[in-house]
């Protein structure tokens, strides 16, 4: 009796059913995503590894610039220092006309990137899908996205004039190939075993594009979407800087045109940095969180 008890104790200690298993899994996945959360880095880790090594390249930058202005290696007129270029932008600030020379420029590639959005979209899921298509014109697309967006402005000039037309012209063909491109990169990386299950449980059509498709292929197409941003960005600098006109209203572009026609550098440095500024801006705001988001959502981004 007591030989019996003791080989049933033996055999539960020991046994290794799948049930067992999979418990014993769980436990050591609960396990792991503890430890993972128990070592999540404070918030000072996080500014010491985020913020301060940008500052510290900002403040190198910075005194190099400085050094050079005051090595006189150019007169004060084409190399000014940093001191200067401040003034400049303060200057604008106190005139009350800084926020909206970059309210003019935001607006606009605000506006054509989001047109950009709804023709790249169905035009990338149309190359993607159809390989007549991909045969005909992915290679206009790829061969349009490496065409440097200058270039079409004086054609978009010729074709609108000195109007609103032709810097969305230069912004939607600049924007539209990375944003179509984007999305194919990311639907010929989906697994074709999710688009057969997809169809299995009735997801086609539509509903398939919206339910199986573009989500698993969104990792490729926010990529698309946050390079068909900086090619909106510059195409949208490229087109202020050559189609000026006082009917067009003061962007960015025009106001570094207006400062280079004066010889102010200091002017010019002034809204360049603007220009960057504004584009990391946007990036940091927007783009770079919701794609942390998507990487995170995944499985792909397990720190923060």
């Amino acid at each position: 009796m007591n030989s019996c008890g003791g080989r049933s104790a033996d055999m539960a200690s020991t046994d290794t059913s799948p049930k067992n298993d999979l418990a014993g899994l769980e436990a050591g996945l609960d396990a792991l995503e503890t430890t993972h959360s128990a070592e999540r880095v404070g918030l000072g880790r996080v500014l010491l590894s985020k913020v301060v090594p940008p500052l510290v390249a900002i403040a190198l930058v910075l005194t190099l610039w400085q050094l050079a202005a005051a090595s006189d290696l150019k007169p004060d007129y084409v190399l000014p220092g940093p001191v200067d270029v401040w003034n400049s932008i303060e200057q604008m600030w106190l005139e009350g006309t800084l926020l909206g020379y970059i309210w003019t420029s935001v607006s606009r590639g605000a506006l054509g990137f989001a047109v950009s959005v709804a023709i790249g979209t169905p035009l990338g899921l149309l190359v993607a899908r159809v390989k007549v298509v991909r045969a005909a014109i992915g290679p206009i697309l790829s061969g349009l996205q490496s065409l440097p967006s200058v270039a079409w402005v004086p054609a978009a000039i010729i074709w609108f004039g000195l109007t609103d037309a032709t810097i969305y012209a230069v912004v939607l063909l600049g924007a539209v190939p990375s944003i179509a491109n984007g999305l194919v990169a990311g639907v010929d990386q989906i697994p074709p075993l999710y688009l057969r299950a997809g169809r299995t449980i009735g997801a086609t059509g539509i509903n398939g594009i919206r339910h199986v498709l573009l989500p698993a292929a969104l990792p490729g197409y926010l990529a698309g979407l946050k390079q068909g941003w900086a090619f909106s960005w510059r195409s949208l600098m490229a087109a202020e800087l050559i189609a000026n006109s006082p009917d067009l209203g003061t962007g960015l572009g025009q106001l570094m045109e207006n400062f280079r026609t004066y010889s102010d550098m200091s002017g010019v440095l002034a809204t360049i940095i603007l220009i960057l500024v504004v584009g990391i801006g946007i990036d940091l705001l927007f783009f770079s969180p919701l794609e942390r988001r998507v990487l995170r959502s995944r499985g792909l981004l397990t720190k923060g």
